[in-house]
Protein backbone atom coordinates (compact mmCIF):
# COMPACT_ATOMS: atom_id res chain seq x y z
CA UNK A 1 0.00 0.00 0.00
CA UNK A 2 1.04 4.04 -0.51
CA UNK A 3 2.53 5.78 2.07
CA UNK A 4 -1.37 6.77 3.62
CA UNK A 5 -2.39 10.19 3.15
CA UNK A 6 -5.61 10.18 4.55
CA UNK A 7 -8.29 7.92 6.80
CA UNK A 8 -11.78 7.86 6.34
CA UNK A 9 -13.81 7.26 8.98
CA UNK A 10 -17.52 6.08 8.83
CA UNK A 11 -19.98 8.07 10.94
CA UNK A 12 -22.22 5.51 12.42
CA UNK A 13 -20.88 2.36 14.52
CA UNK A 14 -17.70 4.26 13.86
CA UNK A 15 -17.28 8.01 15.15
CA UNK A 16 -20.69 7.22 16.60
CA UNK A 17 -21.53 4.46 18.62
CA UNK A 18 -23.25 1.84 19.54
CA UNK A 19 -24.58 0.89 15.83
CA UNK A 20 -28.14 2.31 15.29
CA UNK A 21 -29.37 -1.44 14.17
CA UNK A 22 -28.49 -2.10 18.12
CA UNK A 23 -30.73 0.73 19.48
CA UNK A 24 -33.37 -0.36 16.55
CA UNK A 25 -33.35 -3.82 18.30
CA UNK A 26 -33.83 -3.08 21.80
CA UNK A 27 -36.62 -0.77 20.37
CA UNK A 28 -38.41 -3.73 18.82
CA UNK A 29 -38.18 -5.95 21.65
CA UNK A 30 -39.62 -3.22 23.92
CA UNK A 31 -42.94 -3.18 21.56
CA UNK A 32 -42.69 -6.72 20.92
CA UNK A 33 -42.22 -6.33 17.14
CA UNK A 34 -40.52 -9.27 14.95
CA UNK A 35 -36.74 -8.94 15.18
CA UNK A 36 -35.21 -6.27 12.13
CA UNK A 37 -38.71 -5.10 11.56
CA UNK A 38 -37.17 -1.46 11.49
CA UNK A 39 -34.52 -2.69 9.73
CA UNK A 40 -36.24 -4.20 6.62
CA UNK A 41 -39.20 -1.46 7.00
CA UNK A 42 -37.14 1.63 7.29
CA UNK A 43 -33.24 1.12 6.59
CA UNK A 44 -33.40 -1.07 3.56
CA UNK A 45 -36.31 -0.47 0.95
CA UNK A 46 -34.30 0.78 -1.69
CA UNK A 47 -33.53 4.37 -3.63
CA UNK A 48 -37.50 5.08 -3.52
CA UNK A 49 -37.87 4.70 0.42
CA UNK A 50 -37.87 8.34 2.42
CA UNK A 51 -34.53 7.33 4.10
CA UNK A 52 -32.62 6.58 1.25
CA UNK A 53 -34.05 10.43 -0.36
CA UNK A 54 -33.54 12.03 3.13
CA UNK A 55 -29.81 10.95 2.83
CA UNK A 56 -29.71 12.08 -0.81
CA UNK A 57 -30.95 15.61 0.55
CA UNK A 58 -34.57 15.38 -1.16
CA UNK A 59 -36.48 15.58 1.73
CA UNK A 60 -35.89 17.02 5.20
CA UNK A 61 -35.53 14.88 8.96
CA UNK A 62 -39.44 16.27 9.39
CA UNK A 63 -40.36 14.90 5.78
CA UNK A 64 -39.12 11.76 6.45
CA UNK A 65 -40.20 10.96 9.67
CA UNK A 66 -43.73 11.68 8.05
CA UNK A 67 -43.16 9.52 5.26
CA UNK A 68 -41.54 6.43 7.44
CA UNK A 69 -45.07 6.80 9.36
CA UNK A 70 -46.67 6.12 6.51
CA UNK A 71 -43.91 3.14 5.02
CA UNK A 72 -44.25 1.67 8.19
CA UNK A 73 -48.52 1.52 8.50
CA UNK A 74 -48.00 0.03 4.73
CA UNK A 75 -45.81 -2.77 5.43
CA UNK A 76 -47.38 -4.03 8.44
CA UNK A 77 -50.82 -3.96 6.89
CA UNK A 78 -48.52 -6.32 4.19
CA UNK A 79 -47.58 -8.31 6.62
CA UNK A 80 -51.15 -8.30 8.33
CA UNK A 81 -49.12 -6.92 11.68
CA UNK A 82 -50.45 -4.10 14.34
CA UNK A 83 -48.59 -1.96 15.39
CA UNK A 84 -48.61 -1.14 18.90
CA UNK A 85 -50.36 2.14 19.30
CA UNK A 86 -47.01 3.32 21.43
CA UNK A 87 -45.20 3.03 18.13
CA UNK A 88 -43.42 6.34 16.83
CA UNK A 89 -40.75 7.06 14.34
CA UNK A 90 -40.17 10.33 15.93
CA UNK A 91 -39.59 8.37 19.34
CA UNK A 92 -37.40 5.91 17.46
CA UNK A 93 -35.44 8.84 16.00
CA UNK A 94 -35.25 10.16 19.51
CA UNK A 95 -34.19 7.48 20.94
CA UNK A 96 -31.31 6.86 18.63
CA UNK A 97 -30.21 10.79 19.25
CA UNK A 98 -30.60 9.81 23.44
CA UNK A 99 -28.31 6.80 22.92
CA UNK A 100 -25.50 7.50 20.54
CA UNK A 101 -22.46 8.88 21.77
CA UNK A 102 -18.92 9.58 20.45
CA UNK A 103 -16.28 6.85 20.12
CA UNK A 104 -13.39 8.67 22.10
CA UNK A 105 -10.63 6.31 20.98
CA UNK A 106 -11.77 7.13 17.25
CA UNK A 107 -11.44 10.93 18.53
CA UNK A 108 -8.18 10.02 20.07
CA UNK A 109 -6.95 7.91 16.80
CA UNK A 110 -8.16 10.86 14.60
CA UNK A 111 -5.55 13.06 16.65
CA UNK A 112 -2.52 11.28 16.73
CA UNK A 113 -3.43 10.60 12.68
CA UNK A 114 -3.14 14.26 12.03
CA UNK A 115 -0.22 15.08 14.51
CA UNK A 116 1.30 13.01 11.87
CA UNK A 117 0.16 14.96 9.23
CA UNK A 118 -2.29 12.25 7.94
CA UNK A 119 -5.78 13.45 6.83
CA UNK A 120 -8.94 12.49 8.42
CA UNK A 121 -12.38 12.76 6.99
CA UNK A 122 -15.84 11.51 8.24
CA UNK A 123 -18.13 10.63 5.57
CA UNK A 124 -21.99 11.01 6.98
CA UNK A 125 -24.84 9.32 6.05
CA UNK A 126 -26.95 12.47 7.09
CA UNK A 127 -30.21 14.20 6.70
CA UNK A 128 -31.31 18.48 6.16
CA UNK A 129 -32.25 18.49 9.51
CA UNK A 130 -35.18 21.18 10.20
CA UNK A 131 -36.64 19.09 13.47
CA UNK A 132 -36.88 20.86 17.04
CA UNK A 133 -33.96 18.82 18.24
CA UNK A 134 -32.08 19.97 14.80
CA UNK A 135 -29.75 21.64 18.03
CA UNK A 136 -27.99 18.19 18.82
CA UNK A 137 -27.03 17.70 15.06
CA UNK A 138 -25.74 21.37 15.38
CA UNK A 139 -23.65 20.13 18.18
CA UNK A 140 -22.28 17.07 16.55
CA UNK A 141 -21.48 18.70 13.29
CA UNK A 142 -19.57 21.40 15.46
CA UNK A 143 -17.69 18.08 17.46
CA UNK A 144 -16.41 16.64 14.00
CA UNK A 145 -15.60 19.35 12.60
CA UNK A 146 -13.23 20.43 15.54
CA UNK A 147 -11.89 16.48 15.36
CA UNK A 148 -11.21 15.83 11.84
CA UNK A 149 -9.98 17.21 8.77
CA UNK A 150 -13.21 17.08 6.66
CA UNK A 151 -16.41 16.28 7.13
CA UNK A 152 -18.75 15.13 4.23
CA UNK A 153 -22.86 14.46 4.44
CA UNK A 154 -24.47 12.93 2.18
CA UNK A 155 -26.95 15.24 2.01
CA UNK A 156 -24.91 17.71 1.19
CA UNK A 157 -22.92 15.58 -1.84
CA UNK A 158 -25.93 13.51 -3.00
CA UNK A 159 -24.18 10.55 -2.29
CA UNK A 160 -25.20 7.91 0.00
CA UNK A 161 -22.86 4.43 1.29
CA UNK A 162 -21.61 2.62 -0.27
CA UNK A 163 -22.07 4.25 -3.80
CA UNK A 164 -19.12 5.03 -5.06
CA UNK A 165 -19.77 8.24 -6.05
CA UNK A 166 -19.46 8.93 -2.01
CA UNK A 167 -16.17 7.92 -1.78
CA UNK A 168 -14.91 9.30 -5.05
CA UNK A 169 -15.79 12.77 -3.81
CA UNK A 170 -14.36 11.84 -0.66
CA UNK A 171 -10.83 11.20 -2.76
CA UNK A 172 -10.91 14.07 -4.76
CA UNK A 173 -11.56 16.70 -1.82
CA UNK A 174 -8.30 14.54 -0.27
CA UNK A 175 -6.60 14.93 -3.16
CA UNK A 176 -5.88 11.29 -2.69
CA UNK A 177 -5.40 8.33 -4.70
CA UNK A 178 -7.83 5.46 -3.45
CA UNK A 179 -4.30 3.81 -2.80
CA UNK A 180 -3.23 6.53 -0.22
CA UNK A 181 -6.18 5.89 1.75
CA UNK A 182 -7.79 3.92 4.43
CA UNK A 183 -11.15 3.40 5.00
CA UNK A 184 -12.85 2.35 8.74
CA UNK A 185 -15.93 1.49 8.72
CA UNK A 186 -18.74 -0.31 10.74
CA UNK A 187 -21.21 -1.73 8.44
CA UNK A 188 -19.85 -4.42 5.88
CA UNK A 189 -21.61 -3.57 2.58
CA UNK A 190 -19.27 -0.36 3.23
CA UNK A 191 -16.22 -1.60 3.60
CA UNK A 192 -16.62 -4.08 0.25
CA UNK A 193 -17.43 -1.06 -1.46
CA UNK A 194 -14.16 0.73 -0.18
CA UNK A 195 -12.09 -2.24 -0.94
CA UNK A 196 -13.10 -2.88 -4.45
CA UNK A 197 -11.60 0.96 -5.05
CA UNK A 198 -8.32 -0.17 -3.77
CA UNK A 199 -8.19 1.53 -0.38
CA UNK A 200 -6.99 -0.16 2.64
CA UNK A 201 -10.02 -0.97 5.08
CA UNK A 202 -11.08 -1.56 8.68
CA UNK A 203 -13.93 -3.26 9.86
CA UNK A 204 -15.14 -2.08 13.11
CA UNK A 205 -16.27 -4.89 15.42
CA UNK A 206 -13.84 -4.31 18.24
CA UNK A 207 -12.85 -1.13 18.62
CA UNK A 208 -9.19 -2.10 20.43
CA UNK A 209 -8.52 -4.69 17.14
CA UNK A 210 -9.54 -1.68 14.73
CA UNK A 211 -6.98 0.29 16.10
CA UNK A 212 -4.61 -2.05 15.88
CA UNK A 213 -5.63 -2.56 11.76
CA UNK A 214 -4.94 1.35 11.42
CA UNK A 215 -1.79 1.13 13.11
CA UNK A 216 -0.33 -1.47 10.67
CA UNK A 217 -1.88 0.41 7.70
CA UNK A 218 -0.62 3.32 8.50
CA UNK A 219 2.46 3.17 10.06
CA UNK A 220 1.06 5.73 13.06
CA UNK A 221 1.92 4.49 16.44
CA UNK A 222 -1.97 4.25 17.66
CA UNK A 223 -1.97 2.36 20.95
CA UNK A 224 0.81 4.00 22.69
CA UNK A 225 -0.95 4.49 26.27
CA UNK A 226 1.89 6.81 27.93
CA UNK A 227 -0.61 9.41 27.28
CA UNK A 228 -3.81 10.66 25.60
CA UNK A 229 -2.75 13.00 22.62
CA UNK A 230 -4.87 15.98 22.48
CA UNK A 231 -6.50 17.61 19.39
CA UNK A 232 -4.64 21.03 18.62
CA UNK A 233 -5.86 24.06 16.69
CA UNK A 234 -4.02 25.29 13.62
CA UNK A 235 -4.27 29.28 13.38
CA UNK A 236 -6.48 29.03 10.51
CA UNK A 237 -8.49 26.27 11.87
CA UNK A 238 -9.98 29.48 14.97
CA UNK A 239 -11.72 32.44 14.76
CA UNK A 240 -9.23 35.44 15.16
CA UNK A 241 -10.25 39.13 16.30
CA UNK A 242 -8.54 42.06 17.18
CA UNK A 243 -9.88 44.64 19.99
CA UNK A 244 -8.57 48.23 20.33
CA UNK A 245 -7.45 48.83 23.73
CA UNK A 246 -6.30 53.06 23.17
CA UNK A 247 -5.34 55.03 20.22
CA UNK A 248 -2.51 52.98 18.35
CA UNK A 249 -2.69 49.17 20.69
CA UNK A 250 -4.54 46.48 19.66
CA UNK A 251 -5.49 43.17 21.33
CA UNK A 252 -5.11 40.00 18.75
CA UNK A 253 -7.10 36.80 20.40
CA UNK A 254 -8.62 33.51 19.36
CA UNK A 255 -12.11 33.72 21.03
CA UNK A 256 -13.48 29.58 20.81
CA UNK A 257 -16.33 28.08 22.28
CA UNK A 258 -19.57 29.47 24.78
CA UNK A 259 -20.21 29.49 28.26
CA UNK A 260 -18.08 30.55 31.47
CA UNK A 261 -15.16 32.68 30.12
CA UNK A 262 -11.50 31.38 30.64
CA UNK A 263 -8.65 33.34 29.54
CA UNK A 264 -5.14 32.34 28.76
CA UNK A 265 -2.51 34.28 29.05
CA UNK A 266 1.06 32.94 27.33
CA UNK A 267 4.64 33.96 28.73
CA UNK A 268 7.97 34.41 27.51
CA UNK A 269 8.90 34.07 24.26
CA UNK A 270 5.32 32.48 23.13
CA UNK A 271 2.02 33.36 21.52
CA UNK A 272 -1.48 32.47 21.38
CA UNK A 273 -0.75 29.51 19.72
CA UNK A 274 1.50 27.42 23.05
CA UNK A 275 -2.65 26.91 24.13
CA UNK A 276 -2.78 25.37 20.75
CA UNK A 277 -3.68 21.91 22.65
CA UNK A 278 -6.16 23.21 25.71
CA UNK A 279 -7.70 25.43 23.43
CA UNK A 280 -9.85 22.99 22.04
CA UNK A 281 -9.90 20.58 25.31
CA UNK A 282 -11.43 23.23 27.42
CA UNK A 283 -13.84 24.44 24.42
CA UNK A 284 -15.44 20.84 24.26
CA UNK A 285 -15.95 21.03 27.70
CA UNK A 286 -18.25 24.05 28.01
CA UNK A 287 -16.11 27.15 28.44
CA UNK A 288 -15.63 30.25 26.06
CA UNK A 289 -11.87 30.34 25.40
CA UNK A 290 -10.38 33.49 24.91
CA UNK A 291 -6.60 33.55 24.54
CA UNK A 292 -4.82 36.42 23.41
CA UNK A 293 -1.36 37.50 22.12
CA UNK A 294 0.18 39.37 24.96
CA UNK A 295 1.48 43.13 24.46
CA UNK A 296 4.49 43.19 22.06
CA UNK A 297 3.60 39.37 20.74
CA UNK A 298 2.25 38.31 17.34
CA UNK A 299 -0.67 40.28 15.87
CA UNK A 300 -0.90 42.81 19.28
CA UNK A 301 0.12 45.92 19.50
CA UNK A 302 4.03 46.28 19.99
CA UNK A 303 4.59 49.49 21.15
CA UNK A 304 8.69 50.50 21.77
CA UNK A 305 8.15 52.26 25.18
CA UNK A 306 9.64 50.25 28.17
CA UNK A 307 6.78 51.25 30.43
CA UNK A 308 3.87 50.34 28.15
CA UNK A 309 4.93 46.73 29.34
CA UNK A 310 4.51 47.97 33.21
CA UNK A 311 2.70 45.11 35.01
CA UNK A 312 0.36 48.01 36.38
CA UNK A 313 0.10 49.06 32.28
CA UNK A 314 -0.59 45.28 31.29
CA UNK A 315 -3.37 44.40 34.18
CA UNK A 316 -5.12 47.96 32.84
CA UNK A 317 -5.27 46.63 28.79
CA UNK A 318 -6.69 43.38 30.19
CA UNK A 319 -9.77 45.35 32.31
CA UNK A 320 -10.64 46.97 28.88
CA UNK A 321 -10.34 43.74 26.83
CA UNK A 322 -12.94 42.48 29.22
CA UNK A 323 -15.05 45.40 28.89
CA UNK A 324 -14.80 45.56 25.29
CA UNK A 325 -15.98 41.80 25.05
CA UNK A 326 -18.47 42.09 27.53
CA UNK A 327 -17.06 39.64 30.43
CA UNK A 328 -17.48 41.12 33.50
CA UNK A 329 -15.50 38.20 35.59
CA UNK A 330 -12.86 35.67 34.13
CA UNK A 331 -11.14 32.92 35.23
CA UNK A 332 -7.46 33.68 34.78
CA UNK A 333 -4.40 30.91 33.69
CA UNK A 334 -1.32 32.03 32.87
CA UNK A 335 2.53 30.58 32.11
CA UNK A 336 5.77 32.05 33.04
CA UNK A 337 5.21 36.02 32.44
CA UNK A 338 1.31 35.00 32.41
CA UNK A 339 1.49 33.76 35.26
CA UNK A 340 3.11 36.66 37.21
CA UNK A 341 0.30 38.81 35.20
CA UNK A 342 -2.68 36.78 36.64
CA UNK A 343 -1.43 36.55 40.21
CA UNK A 344 -1.33 40.49 39.92
CA UNK A 345 -4.75 40.83 38.83
CA UNK A 346 -6.31 38.51 41.38
CA UNK A 347 -4.40 40.59 43.90
CA UNK A 348 -4.98 43.95 42.60
CA UNK A 349 -8.40 43.40 40.97
CA UNK A 350 -9.84 40.69 42.42
CA UNK A 351 -13.50 41.61 41.95
CA UNK A 352 -12.80 40.97 38.40
CA UNK A 353 -11.31 37.19 38.40
CA UNK A 354 -13.89 34.35 39.33
CA UNK A 355 -10.49 31.88 39.70
CA UNK A 356 -7.10 32.25 38.85
CA UNK A 357 -4.52 29.47 37.97
CA UNK A 358 -0.64 29.49 36.77
CA UNK A 359 1.25 26.62 35.47
CA UNK A 360 5.81 26.89 36.52
CA UNK A 361 5.07 30.14 38.29
CA UNK A 362 4.58 30.77 42.02
CA UNK A 363 2.92 33.84 43.76
CA UNK A 364 6.32 35.59 44.58
CA UNK A 365 4.81 38.16 47.97
CA UNK A 366 6.30 41.37 47.15
CA UNK A 367 8.71 42.31 49.46
CA UNK A 368 8.81 46.10 49.91
CA UNK A 369 12.21 46.10 52.02
CA UNK A 370 13.85 44.48 49.42
CA UNK A 371 14.95 45.83 46.00
CA UNK A 372 13.89 43.25 43.74
CA UNK A 373 17.03 43.64 41.10
CA UNK A 374 18.74 42.91 44.02
CA UNK A 375 17.26 39.65 44.44
CA UNK A 376 17.64 39.40 40.66
CA UNK A 377 21.40 39.65 40.98
CA UNK A 378 22.21 37.61 43.63
CA UNK A 379 19.77 34.40 42.16
CA UNK A 380 22.37 32.62 39.82
CA UNK A 381 19.57 30.66 37.39
CA UNK A 382 17.90 34.32 37.02
CA UNK A 383 21.11 35.94 35.68
CA UNK A 384 19.84 35.72 31.92
CA UNK A 385 16.91 38.47 33.37
CA UNK A 386 19.97 40.60 34.14
CA UNK A 387 21.49 40.13 30.54
CA UNK A 388 17.66 40.95 29.45
CA UNK A 389 17.47 44.44 30.93
CA UNK A 390 19.99 46.37 28.08
CA UNK A 391 17.57 47.17 25.60
CA UNK A 392 18.85 45.75 21.93
CA UNK A 393 21.00 43.31 23.31
CA UNK A 394 19.25 40.59 23.63
CA UNK A 395 16.89 41.38 20.79
CA UNK A 396 20.21 41.24 18.28
CA UNK A 397 20.75 37.72 19.73
CA UNK A 398 17.56 36.39 19.21
CA UNK A 399 16.71 37.79 16.14
CA UNK A 400 19.78 37.04 14.60
CA UNK A 401 18.49 33.43 13.07
CA UNK A 402 14.72 32.47 14.41
CA UNK A 403 14.33 29.23 13.68
CA UNK A 404 17.19 28.53 15.63
CA UNK A 405 16.26 30.48 18.44
CA UNK A 406 13.40 28.76 19.10
CA UNK A 407 15.10 25.69 18.49
CA UNK A 408 17.13 26.39 21.24
CA UNK A 409 14.32 27.65 23.63
CA UNK A 410 11.66 25.41 23.25
CA UNK A 411 13.24 21.75 24.45
CA UNK A 412 11.84 19.22 26.36
CA UNK A 413 12.41 17.47 30.38
CA UNK A 414 13.71 14.06 27.64
CA UNK A 415 16.02 16.14 24.95
CA UNK A 416 19.23 15.33 25.20
CA UNK A 417 22.60 17.01 24.42
CA UNK A 418 21.17 20.66 24.56
CA UNK A 419 20.27 22.59 27.74
CA UNK A 420 20.21 26.65 28.34
CA UNK A 421 22.24 27.52 31.32
CA UNK A 422 20.58 30.94 32.61
CA UNK A 423 23.07 31.36 34.79
CA UNK A 424 26.50 33.64 34.12
CA UNK A 425 24.79 34.55 30.79
CA UNK A 426 25.79 38.59 31.36
CA UNK A 427 29.64 36.79 31.95
CA UNK A 428 29.58 34.72 28.51
CA UNK A 429 27.74 37.71 26.30
CA UNK A 430 24.61 35.65 25.58
CA UNK A 431 22.11 33.52 26.27
CA UNK A 432 23.25 31.66 23.19
CA UNK A 433 26.96 31.60 23.34
CA UNK A 434 28.53 27.93 23.26
CA UNK A 435 25.55 26.24 21.49
CA UNK A 436 25.90 24.86 18.32
CA UNK A 437 24.74 26.97 14.90
CA UNK A 438 22.83 23.89 13.44
CA UNK A 439 20.30 22.88 16.57
CA UNK A 440 18.18 20.11 16.36
CA UNK A 441 14.51 20.90 16.74
CA UNK A 442 12.52 19.42 19.93
CA UNK A 443 9.73 16.65 19.51
CA UNK A 444 7.87 19.14 21.50
CA UNK A 445 7.89 21.04 18.60
CA UNK A 446 6.81 20.05 14.93
CA UNK A 447 8.38 21.85 12.19
CA UNK A 448 4.83 23.23 11.38
CA UNK A 449 4.63 25.21 14.94
CA UNK A 450 8.35 25.64 14.57
CA UNK A 451 7.38 27.66 11.34
CA UNK A 452 4.38 29.80 12.88
CA UNK A 453 6.94 31.18 15.91
CA UNK A 454 9.03 32.16 13.05
CA UNK A 455 6.49 34.07 11.30
CA UNK A 456 5.20 35.46 14.09
CA UNK A 457 8.02 36.76 15.63
CA UNK A 458 9.30 38.27 12.21
CA UNK A 459 6.70 40.51 12.97
CA UNK A 460 7.93 42.56 15.62
CA UNK A 461 10.67 40.82 16.88
CA UNK A 462 11.67 40.26 20.27
CA UNK A 463 11.72 44.16 22.10
CA UNK A 464 8.14 44.05 23.26
CA UNK A 465 8.79 40.80 24.79
CA UNK A 466 11.84 41.60 26.19
CA UNK A 467 10.66 44.77 27.68
CA UNK A 468 8.22 42.48 30.08
CA UNK A 469 11.60 42.30 31.91
CA UNK A 470 12.34 45.84 32.10
CA UNK A 471 10.03 47.09 34.31
CA UNK A 472 11.29 45.35 37.75
CA UNK A 473 11.36 48.43 39.60
CA UNK A 474 8.37 50.04 38.80
CA UNK A 475 6.71 47.00 39.07
CA UNK A 476 7.99 46.66 42.44
CA UNK A 477 6.56 50.20 43.39
CA UNK A 478 3.31 49.63 42.02
CA UNK A 479 2.61 46.23 44.07
CA UNK A 480 3.85 47.99 47.38
CA UNK A 481 1.33 50.79 46.53
CA UNK A 482 -1.75 48.03 46.65
CA UNK A 483 -3.20 46.14 49.19
CA UNK A 484 -1.37 43.12 50.21
CA UNK A 485 -3.69 40.82 51.21
CA UNK A 486 -4.32 37.28 51.13
CA UNK A 487 -5.44 35.83 47.47
CA UNK A 488 -9.51 34.36 48.40
CA UNK A 489 -10.85 32.97 45.27
CA UNK A 490 -10.07 29.52 44.22
CA UNK A 491 -6.67 29.46 42.79
CA UNK A 492 -4.85 26.22 40.96
CA UNK A 493 -0.65 26.02 41.26
CA UNK A 494 0.26 23.58 38.69
CA UNK A 495 4.51 22.78 39.16
CA UNK A 496 6.76 21.10 37.01
CA UNK A 497 9.61 18.41 38.17
CA UNK A 498 12.09 19.16 35.63
CA UNK A 499 11.77 23.45 35.27
CA UNK A 500 15.08 24.30 35.27
CA UNK A 501 14.19 28.46 36.15
CA UNK A 502 10.65 28.26 38.03
CA UNK A 503 11.64 25.48 40.43
CA UNK A 504 8.98 23.64 42.49
CA UNK A 505 10.31 24.38 45.34
CA UNK A 506 9.33 28.43 45.43
CA UNK A 507 5.80 27.21 45.41
CA UNK A 508 6.41 26.07 48.99
CA UNK A 509 4.19 28.06 51.54
CA UNK A 510 1.88 29.69 48.94
CA UNK A 511 -0.44 28.14 51.04
CA UNK A 512 -0.15 30.74 53.72
CA UNK A 513 -1.25 33.49 50.58
CA UNK A 514 -3.79 31.52 48.54
CA UNK A 515 -5.66 29.35 51.16
CA UNK A 516 -8.10 28.08 48.50
CA UNK A 517 -5.27 26.69 46.96
CA UNK A 518 -5.47 23.40 44.40
CA UNK A 519 -2.28 22.03 43.28
CA UNK A 520 -1.33 19.95 40.66
CA UNK A 521 2.38 18.63 39.78
CA UNK A 522 3.76 16.86 36.46
CA UNK A 523 7.20 15.35 37.48
CA UNK A 524 8.94 14.77 34.20
CA UNK A 525 7.80 18.03 32.47
CA UNK A 526 9.95 20.89 31.95
CA UNK A 527 9.35 24.58 31.52
CA UNK A 528 6.84 24.54 28.22
CA UNK A 529 4.20 22.54 30.06
CA UNK A 530 1.21 23.31 27.60
CA UNK A 531 3.96 21.81 24.57
CA UNK A 532 5.49 19.14 26.70
CA UNK A 533 2.64 17.55 28.89
CA UNK A 534 -0.45 18.61 27.56
CA UNK A 535 -3.20 15.80 27.90
CA UNK A 536 -1.69 15.64 31.55
CA UNK A 537 -2.40 19.24 31.86
CA UNK A 538 -5.64 19.37 30.27
CA UNK A 539 -6.71 16.35 32.85
CA UNK A 540 -5.44 18.72 35.95
CA UNK A 541 -7.24 22.12 34.35
CA UNK A 542 -10.51 20.61 33.75
CA UNK A 543 -10.87 18.89 36.96
CA UNK A 544 -10.11 22.04 38.53
CA UNK A 545 -12.27 24.36 36.08
CA UNK A 546 -15.35 21.72 36.69
CA UNK A 547 -14.80 21.81 40.64
CA UNK A 548 -14.64 25.80 40.73
CA UNK A 549 -17.52 25.90 38.67
CA UNK A 550 -19.62 23.36 40.28
CA UNK A 551 -18.92 24.98 43.73
CA UNK A 552 -20.41 28.33 42.29
CA UNK A 553 -23.13 26.81 40.88
CA UNK A 554 -22.74 28.33 37.56
CA UNK A 555 -23.75 26.13 34.35
CA UNK A 556 -21.56 24.29 32.63
CA UNK A 557 -22.42 22.44 28.88
CA UNK A 558 -19.73 20.23 28.28
CA UNK A 559 -19.78 19.32 23.67
CA UNK A 560 -19.04 15.71 24.16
Amino acid sequence: MAATKAVIFDLWGCVQIPRPLHIFHKYEESLGLPRDFIDKTIMNRGPESALHRAGLGKLTLSQMILQLEVECQKEVSRQSLSLPPQFSVQKLFDEVREALRFNTSILQASAKLRNHGVVTCVLAQSWVDDSEQRADTAQTLFILNTHFDLVLQSCRVGARLPDSALFNHALQRLGATPQQVIFVGAEEANVIAARALGMGVVLMEDPSEAIKQMQALSGVELLSSDEICPVYYNPEEVPHCSVSIKPGVQTHLVDVGEGPAVLLCHGFPESWFSWRYQIPALADAGFRVLVPDMKGYGDSSAPPEIEEYSQEQICQDLLTLMDKLGIPQVTLVGHDWGGVLVWNMAQCHPERVRAVGSLNTPLFPVDPNSNPMEKLKATPIFNYQIYFQQPGVAEAEMEKDLERTFKIMFTGSLDKGLAISTDNVCERGGLFVGLPDDVPRSSILSESALKYYVQQYSKSGFRGPLNWYRNVERNWSWLCSRPRGKILMPALMVTAGKDPVLLPVFTTGMENMVPNLTRGHIEQCGHWTQMERPAELNKILLSWLKDVHEKAAIPVSPKL
